[in-house]
């Protein structure tokens, strides 16, 4: 019997189609947009740290508001869940939904018993504090979300992180922590500011992140976690030396050379999700889907209006889309009905966005012609 599920995303790096809307990274960096390539043919390939690059730790410290020696690069901020799931195993892991399904799938996997409480479209994803806490015990030893959130793009408060932090005191065993990722905080739009990270919050709270979506850069496979129990950190880094070593050199040091010019590789992203979100939110007033708008992020979620098309109308819709050679990811790969919709707005070319939600129209039509 297999460990872990079969996950259906796997599709979304392994098959392509023209129009990507499944999609939910920012416009890909080039290399020789942060770094002049001939001058990587003196870099020596032998191991690096187990913590990772000194002067990467130190540029992601600056970010967070935490110390160097408190950040442990990981391979991804999936690598970095996957250790901290590996340290929080056997036990009890609270996973906030609708979420990126490895959050869960990966501690089931390793044998923890895993919680899921949903947060819900018609209250705009907001965090359900009470439902939490009804769910914490004793034996709970991570409670896990993400803000903004994948799919929906909507981020949590400082209010509402306050609240959760009291709530995990309050009712959950005496180590557990909660994991903040913080995959899309850098992802913001037109001139809005980067928020604040979770990381100095608490001695409890540990945040994931990492280069592949606000920056541009999943090529790096490059992540890292920040981890103020310095206990907790030990475990942590010895869990990823046994794992893997460290990490790749060359990611690491490319890794520092997209942090060094992070202002000006974010502005222009930030100002180009502020357009197609703009043209995303005129398309929604001319069709029969909800929309749920993000705080940050390239993602959102969707809602094929339940008024005008009734769940046995939904299988047209996805029919209707790959005709096209169109996706969007369904929301039950993030534990949702498939009438919503994850779709992204930043890999995409604007006139191919254009083009896209034009191909989109036509399969909601599609749908709603079904439902006569």
């Amino acid at each position: 019997m297999a460990r872990f599920p079969l996950s259906t995303m796997s599709s979304l790096i392994d098959t392509s189609v023209r129009y990507d809307l499944a999609e939910s990274t920012c416009p890909a960096l080039r290399l020789d947009e942060i770094v002049d390539p001939t001058g990587l043919a003196a870099l020596t390939l032998g191991y690096g740290t187990s913590p990772g690059d000194a002067e990467l730790r130190a540029l992601v410290a600056a970010d967070t508001g935490v110390r160097p020696g408190q950040v442990l690069l990981t391979t991804g901020a999936a690598g970095a869940m996957s250790l901290l799931a590996l340290d929080r195993t056997p036990g009890r892991v609270l996973v906030v939904g609708p979420c990126f399904p490895p959050t869960g799938t990966v501690p089931a996997g390793l044998g923890a018993a895993v919680d899921v409480v949903s947060a819900r479209f018609d209250d705009g994803y907001r965090l359900p504090i009470d439902a939490v806490a009804a769910r914490l015990t004793g034996t709970t030893r991570l409670v896990s979300l993400a803000s903004p959130q994948n799919p929906s793009g909507v981020r949590y408060s400082g209010e509402e992180l306050a609240a959760l932090l009291d709530v995990v005191a309050e009712r959950a065993a005496p180590d557990a922590i909660v994991l903040v990722d913080e995959t899309y905080r850098a992802c913001t739009y037109g001139a809005a500011p980067v928020p604040p990270s979770a990381a100095p919050r608490s001695p409890r709270v540990v945040t994931c992140s990492s280069l592949s979506k606000a920056h541009g850069a999943p090529g790096l496979r490059l992540g890292w976690l920040t981890v103020t129990d310095a206990e907790l950190y030990e475990r942590l880094r010895n869990a990823k030396f046994l794992t893997s070593i460290s990490g790749a050199r060359i990611d690491e040091v490319l890794g520092a050379a997209v942090l060094r010019r992070q202002r000006e590789i974010l502005a222009p992203r930030a100002a180009f999700l502020a357009g197609t979100l703009a043209t995303l939110t005129a398309w929604v007033e001319t069709a029969p889907v909800d929309l749920v708008r993000p705080d940050g992020g390239a993602l959102c979620c969707l809602r094929l209006s339940p008024e005008e098309i009734p769940d046995r109308a939904v299988p047209a819709f996805y029919a209707r889309l790959a005709e096209l050679d169109t996706r969007v990811e369904p929301g039950g790969t993030f534990g949702e009905p498939d009438r919503v919709f994850r779709l992204g707005f930043g890999h995409l070319p604007e006139p191919d966005f254009a083009e896209a939600l034009t191909r989109l129209g036509a399969a909601v039509d599609a749908a709603a012609t079904r439902a006569r």
